[in-house]
């Protein structure tokens, strides 16, 4: 089916381009597509993105992107091979969303919505299991074989009973368990590649071809060395796959915060109409407890806006006309005419989305033993090649193969490709011990070396709530007594820092808040008013007998910096990296906030783009830097930095598109993660050291002719052993520096 629709819009080219087969056509897709959010353009063309797994090469792009562009409605279609995400734009009196799926899933990909997650590798996970089975089957097996060895000759019926069943087992573990190791061989060959998959291939397919010759002349191989070691490297790849970064959608989710309707003024009337036919220049208006659909300027009203998608602050906005206002923000209270002047993705929203999208793609940098394998490949072949040669001439072909197949062998980078997965999976979990949740193995490498971390104010130093900040009891009794029945962030402050000062609270009457600017009523016999004074302040006013107001006092607001941070920025420090502060506020509370964490940097008024864009200006000085925020504005900045953390508290997006998640309220899980990457390289490095000094005496004692199969069936165990042990060293690293 799959070569008819190739053969079928002219592109057989695509078999002379790819570099491997693509997967079978799997059946029918089932999700479901009509939940996918799609876009209505101008021109009623209907687009949607969704993502694509199983593309195996670029090639596999082209032919995706060209069979879907010649498809009758398609008008355009786009493929990222970096992360699958396709966009597709069609004529809905032509052709729908499940019809475009399905003629995907017909050339053997997997299309999904973005907002469902990546089906585990369940493939690489059974060819593991069944090369662990196998290998112990085929042990057992020859540990009869090597008892033999001690305690007398076996009876060779037995014995070529046991050579055959190992064999029969070892010949899946070879063809198809090991087959990603080949088709990886051969892939990076193509490319004039030397990789780490080149010596293990080799070493498995000669040593299945050894053990062939030796079951048919009634000798022993190397089938149980040969299982063990597919198995392990399975398991490796398996472990290092778990901790992956999983294709996370945060843009779509930044996107949905958005409302789908406007109310559009037209006329002294109000009509409900879709966001796609809003156009600049509509008014639009918003009531208490609306979302704002798109950006543009207040032309009548007044009102608290929630700014946090913009500044990340807790605090509302006090807006009036004249002001800029985003899409995505909300009105606390108050009401807004609006003058559209952005709409779609000419909004700030969709800016910040895009910004998303771009940063997920970008590519990871190479593990050390990706690095060493082009040497470590060269030097073993032409060991092997050295020991055939040399043997050859001495004694013969037997003595040759039978030799050049022990470097092979004992050779093989087993400890070398399991000291990553293996260390990184054991600082993953020191660290998750400690509050910090990292997606992937990279990340906790990342955060290794980092120089520099940028860390949000709102909800990140801070706990990202309001709180009084200064005020004299008595102020605060009178301000309490007004407040006690609102339910404004403001109100709840007061009537919070009154009730931790063991403040009574008096009965207010009459009481009236006017929505944007304050609230009045009589306490104490007396008229009071409770209004914005701009800048974290609110003031209390009271009438004298001449009818003039008089200020009362003022109370000042802000945001409570975490018990824990001064001591976590101190903790940074001492690991060697540079603390900066960055915040939407102004320069005051954040100069405020940064003395209280002691942190000296502090960059302040700084919007979404400019904390990205300070993330971008460190990374090409060379620094890795790592940001933590909360807000769903820190998006962009998560996503361009090298790691991101999120603090669990805070938006969804910001979760989404994070490396790691801080899943206690504090600062300390950052700098004990940073800890368990540096134990998970201290021993990565280690574990690569006597890897290769193993390999130097393995090989030497191979190339002497002193290593035959019982040798090598206890080596290459010891050597992952002590991979292993050095894993579990590095819990008690991160333990003797906390």
């Amino acid at each position: 089916m799959a070569a008819a629709i190739i053969r079928g819009a002219g592109l057989e080219r695509y078999y002379a381009e790819r570099t491997e087969p693509a997967p079978r056509p799997e059946p029918a897709n089932s999700s479901d597509w009509s939940a996918v959010p799609v876009e209505v353009t101008p021109s009623g063309l209907c687009e949607a993105r969704l993502v694509i797994d199983g593309l195996r090469c670029a090639s596999c792009v082209w032919v995706t992107e060209r069979v879907l562009e010649r498809t009758p409605g398609v008008d355009h279609a786009m493929v990222s091979y970096a992360s699958g995400r396709t966009t597709i734009r069609w004529n809905p009196a032509q052709v729908d969303l499940p019809a475009l799926a399905r003629r995907i899933a017909q050339l053997g990909y997997r299309p999904r919505p973005l907002a469902v997650e990546a089906a585990p590798d369940r493939d690489l996970m059974v060819r593991m299991g069944f090369a662990a089975i196998a290998s112990i089957a085929i042990m057992g097996l020859y540990e009869g074989l090597y008892a033999g060895w001690w305690y007398g000759a076996i009876d060779p019926r037995y014995a070529a009973l046991f050579r055959w069943l190992s064999l029969v087992l070892a010949t899946p573990v070879t063809f198809w368990c090991a087959e990603p190791y080949f088709s990886g061989a051969w892939r990076n060959l193509r490319h004039g590649l030397l990789h780490m998959d080149l010596p293990i291939a080799l070493g498995v397919g000669i040593t299945w071809l050894h053990g062939v010759v030796a079951t048919i002349r009634q000798r022993d191989g190397y089938l149980d060395s040969l299982a063990m070691l597919v198995a392990l490297l399975l398991a490796g790849r398996v472990l290092e796959s778990r901790g992956r970064r999983r294709a996370v959608e945060a843009a779509a989710a930044m996107i949905g915060s958005v409302p789908r309707t406007a109310r559009r003024v037209r006329a002294d009337q109000l009509e409900v109409v879709p966001v796609s036919e809003l156009r600049p220049g509509d008014r639009i208006d918003l009531g208490a407890g609306e979302e704002l659909a798109a950006d543009g300027v207040v032309v009548e009203g007044s009102g608290q806006m929630r700014m946090a998608l913009l500044t990340g602050e807790a605090a509302p906005v006090l807006v009036g006309p004249g002001d800029r206002v985003v899409a995505g923000t909300m009105l606390a209270d108050g009401a807004l005419t609006i003058v559209v002047e952005a709409v779609g993705d000419r909004t700030v929203v969709h800016q910040m989305a895009a910004d998303l999208q771009a940063a997920q793609d970008r590519g990871l940098a190479p593990a050390s033993s990706d690095r060493i394998a082009p040497w470590f490949t060269a030097a073993t072949l032409a060991t092997a090649t050295l020991t055939f040669l040399g043997w050859y001439l001495a004694s013969g072909v037997d003595a040759a193969i039978a030799n050049t197949v022990a470097v092979l062998v004992v050779a093989c980078p087993c400890a070398l490709a399991l000291a990553r997965p293996l260390a990184a999976s054991a600082g993953l979990a020191a660290a998750a011990r400690r509050g910090l949740l990292l997606r992937s193995a990279d990340a906790l490498l990342e955060l290794a070396h980092a120089d520099v971390i940028g860390l949000d104010k709102t909800g990140t130093v801070t706990e990202g709530a309001l709180v009084v900040t200064e005020g004299a009891d008595e102020v605060l009794r009178v301000a309490a007594g007004l407040e006690r029945y609102s339910v404004h962030p403001i109100a709840r402050a007061i009537t919070g820092a009154a009730a931790e000062r063991g403040i009574p609270l008096p009965q207010g009457r009459e009481i009236h808040e006017t929505p944007g600017y304050g609230i009045s009523g009589i306490v104490d016999g007396h008229l009071w008013n409770l209004r914005s004074g701009g800048a974290g302040v609110v003031e209390l006013t009271t009438r004298v007998p001449a009818g003039a107001e008089r200020v009362a006092g003022v109370i000042r607001l802000g945001d409570a910096v975490r018990p824990d941070a001064a001591h976590a920025v101190t903790a940074l420090r001492q690991a060697g990296l540079t603390v900066t502060l960055l915040t939407g506020d102004r320069r005051e509370a954040a100069e405020r906030i940064g003395r209280q964490a002691g942190v000296g940097d502090i960059r302040a008024a700084f919007d979404p783009a400019a904390k990205a864009a300070w993330v971008r200006a460190r990374q090409a000085d060379g620094q890795r830097v790592v940001f933590a925020g909360d807000g769903l504005n820190d998006g962009p900045a998560l996503a361009a930095a090298d790691v991101g953390l999120a603090m669990s508290s805070g938006a969804a997006s910001s979760v989404l598109v994070a490396d790691g998640i801080v899943a206690t309220r504090s600062l300390g899980p950052i700098a004990a993660g940073i800890r368990a990457g540096r134990a998970a390289v201290r021993m990565i490095r280690s574990s690569q050291i006597q890897s290769i000094g193993y390999n130097v005496v393995a090989v030497a004692a191979a190339i002497a002719g002193l290593v035959n199969p019982l040798v090598a069936a206890v080596l290459m165990p010891v050597s992952s052993a002590v991979v292993i042990w050095n894993a579990t060293r590095v819990e008690r690293l991160v333990r003797a520096t906390d």
